[in-house]
């Protein structure tokens, strides 16, 4: 089964569409994910800002503390994967936030 479109994720998505400002999404995510968890996505979205700028991968390792595999991980979803990161990051660009 795709754990993409199960009724529990779908229930997920609409739980984070529901919030309403970045106050709410902090304390759901902190409740939701361990502090590790938070650390782990806010790294992995800024890996994606950072290669998106075209940054190298030694720089981007020593600013974030990760792994060139998970660099190389991020960049594959970055340039290969549903097209999540760009829709994000071409909404940050637009908006400037």
């Amino acid at each position: 089964m795709d754990y993409l479109s199960t009724e529990d994720a779908k229930e997920l998505y609409r739980a984070v569409l529901s919030l309403k400002n970045e106050e709410e999404c902090r304390r759901f995510l902190r409740d939701l994910l361990t502090e590790a968890e938070i650390k782990e996505f806010t790294n992995r979205w800024k890996v994606a800002r950072m290669l998106n700028k075209k940054v190298a991968y030694e720089q981007i390792a020593k600013e974030t503390g990760m792994s060139s595999t998970t660099i190389a991980r991020v960049q594959k979803w970055l340039t290969k994967g549903m097209g999540g990161y760009k829709l994000v990051l071409k909404k940050f660009e637009n908006k400037n936030l």
